[in-house]
């Protein structure tokens, strides 16, 4: 049986894809020691492949303020743990648990939980927690 150089492509690039998949969603960009982080969410999405969220909080002990980029669960996951579009929105104060980015000059963060107007929301139910939400 001959493969033509479209089929060898073809199969390449599915082999590929779930490979491509897992590197971005998965938590291999995080610190392994999970943490708090609270602010004002700018902005908000409940798409696919991730729901995601701009949060601006004060900048600790310089003054101003700066703007984090908050990755939370697939839609899907958030909707069975309860969470979504109308529980939160812009101006809207939260607490977020999970994991921030490794490298720490990057505002990224990658959230487990989310606490806003009053209820906690738990966006990766699958996922053990060492640290409890305020």
């Amino acid at each position: 049986m001959r493969f033509s150089a479209t089929r060898l492509t073809v199969a390449l690039a599915a082999l590929a894809l779930p490979a491509a998949a897992f590197a971005h969603h998965g938590w291999g960009w995080t610190q392994d020691e999970e943490s708090r982080l609270d602010g004002k969410i700018v902005t908000i999405s409940f798409g696919n492949p991730h729901m995601h969220l701009q949060l601006e909080r004060e900048r600790s002990g310089f003054g101003g303020s700066e703007i984090w980029e908050v990755d939370l669960s697939p839609p899907i996951v958030a909707s069975r743990s309860g969470f979504a579009a109308e529980h939160a929105g812009p101006g809207d104060m939260v607490i977020l648990t999970g994991h921030r980015a490794r490298d720490e000059d990057t505002l990224g963060f990658k959230a487990e939980t989310i606490t806003v107007r009053g209820r906690t929301f738990n966006v990766y139910p699958q996922r053990e927690k060492s640290l409890q939400p305020e």
